[in-house]
């Protein structure tokens, strides 16, 4: 294995490893504080600043009206979320390119009406009408991924131009009707179906034991890779604070109407591509090539390739959760994947900690930058204030994130030169 991706090999996924001169080797609670204390000098804040935003918000908005924690409407912002949610999901991995998708709202809106034209026009069965919006997602990746990676037009301008044709597309594909009205079906169940609490409670039990394999597979990895692993407190407190967290929240749903079929879809779909990114040669791939392009190519990995797979995920993720959107609408109009879709997809993944500048990031960042974007969104909408406000608090709670991000980059860089 090279030395591009020997640290990712480990496990780290979310970009170079912090160096070693900085982790203590001091066992139990007090090691884990120091070690934390270390990465967080070197830059490396991780969740941290998403979680205590989203604590102040939360903080904020509750005691403003106290019906903002309750489970009803904690169980509609799941809902609210899943959608350009799972769209951030596919941004995420193209910002660890160091690149960008303007086009993923409208690929998404695209995608929904071909998926309700071959539904109710044409009398597709419901889950091939899916898989079809799908592949649409992905062939438009595929195009535009090509288009950027071997003519060397830049990101930017090739999903600018996308964001405008795919637009016309989609007006053309819904034809003078301008809307479809979805029946109820597999397509609007995927929004309106909630689990039992057996059933949650099993989901919860699932997602802990799956975790603890995957630390202790991290731990066994970062040993063979010559790595120093992580302290055995760090690994008990990391699955504690999960486990903690998914217990609450299964609580709370179970006392509205259960756990959402589509936060479960949006919740596995981040869940793989963590997967993919930190436990393959493929993932390690895409954050070397984030990280340095030409160290990349040196050695000996297909960037071209690369680029147009990462841009078909985008593209087919934006896809899926065009379909949510539409099952939660139970219809697709005009406007499906417009307003400030793209915005919210761009911003969910920024908030949540992917850095704009390629090469780090994980996955979970868009399901956390989402939860912070439409807390937001919910909030305001509670209080009945403006949407000129909305826009103007979420603008600048990205702006915060980017300026985080740029010291944080800083910091990291401080600690390498010492």
């Amino acid at each position: 294995m090279n030395s591009l991706t020997k640290n990712a090999a480990a496990g780290g996924g979310a970009g170079p490893e912090v160096d070693p001169r900085l982790l203590v080797a001091e066992p139990g609670l007090r090691g884990l504080v120091q070690t934390a204390g270390a990465r967080l000098r070197a830059g490396e804040l991780g969740s941290l600043p998403v979680i205590v935003g989203l604590i102040v918000i939360w903080t904020v908005f509750q005691t403003q009206n106290s019906n903002f924690l309750t489970a009803n409407n904690l169980t509609n912002l799941s809902l609210q979320m899943a959608a350009t949610g799972t769209i951030a999901v596919g941004v995420f991995m193209i910002l660890l390119l160091g690149e960008i998708d303007l086009s993923v709202g409208w690929v998404s809106g695209l995608a929904a009406s071909v998926m309700a034209v071959l539904e109710v026009k044409h009398g597709w069965n419901p889950i091939l009408a899916i898989v079809a919006a799908i592949v649409v997602g992905a062939v438009i990746g595929a195009f535009q991924g090509s288009v950027f990676a071997v003519f060397g037009v830049p990101s930017f301008v090739v999903t600018l131009a996308g964001f405008i044709a795919w637009q016309g597309v989609q007006l053309k594909v819904l034809g003078t009707d301008g809307s479809i009205n979805l029946p109820t079906n597999a397509i609007t169940k995927l929004t309106s179906t909630f689990f039992t609490a057996a059933t949650g409670w099993a989901v919860v039990i699932v997602i802990v034991i799956v975790y603890v394999l995957a630390q202790l597979v991290e731990l066994r990895s970062r040993v063979a890779a010559g790595l120093r692993p992580r302290p055995p407190a760090e690994i008990g407190v990391r699955t504690a604070t999960i486990a903690i967290a998914l217990v609450v929240a299964v609580w709370v749903l179970n006392r509205d109407r259960g756990l959402p079929l589509a936060l479960v879809i949006f919740g596995g779909l981040v869940f793989i591509l963590d997967l993919i990114t930190r436990r393959t040669a493929y993932g390690r791939h895409v954050y070397a090539l984030g990280g340095n392009v030409e160290a990349t190519r040196r050695a000996g990995i297909n960037v071209r390739f690369m680029r147009i797979t990462v841009f078909m995920i985008g593209s087919s993720l934006a896809a899926v959760g065009g379909v949510l959107a539409a099952s939660r609408g139970t219809a697709v109009t005009q406007s499906s994947g417009g307003s400030d879709t793209l915005l919210n997809a761009i911003a969910a993944a920024v908030i949540g900690g992917t850095s704009l500048f390629g090469g780090r990031g994980r996955a979970w960042s868009a399901l956390l930058g989402i939860l912070v974007i439409q807390s937001i969104s919910n909030g305001m909408d509670l209080l009945g204030l403006d949407q000129s406000i909305k826009f103007i608090i979420t603008g600048a709670v990205l702006l915060a994130s980017v300026l985080l991000d740029a010291v944080a980059r800083r910091g990291r860089q401080a600690a390498g030169r010492g």
